[in-house]
């Protein structure tokens, strides 16, 4: 997969997790998840290599945790905007 993507989870009209999936070999899987904050983990793949972020507590996501993911993940091209739905659900 060489784009990225967000997928949000719903229950009941409520968001209930997001994954923001980040490019990666076609069915590479997680090697090891790092906790980043309070209900955001980044998933890495092979090699150390960063696969995905996810979120398990969306409502609690604001743009100061945004941030500092994107700056942890500096090697990527991500985006406040990349997250957007989450803010704005």
């Amino acid at each position: 997969m060489k784009d990225k993507y967000l997928e949000i989870t719903y229950r009941k009209g409520k968001m209930l997790a997001a994954y923001l999936y980040l490019p990666r070999e076609i069915g590479e899987k997680s090697q090891k998840t790092e906790k980043f904050s309070e209900g955001v983990l980044i998933d890495y793949g092979k090699a150390n290599h960063p696969i995905g972020v996810e979120i398990v507590d969306p409502q609690k996501i604001n743009f100061d945790i945004i941030n500092s993911v994107i700056s942890k993940l500096k090697d990527f091209s991500i985006q406040e905007t990349d997250f957007a739905p989450l803010l704005y659900a």
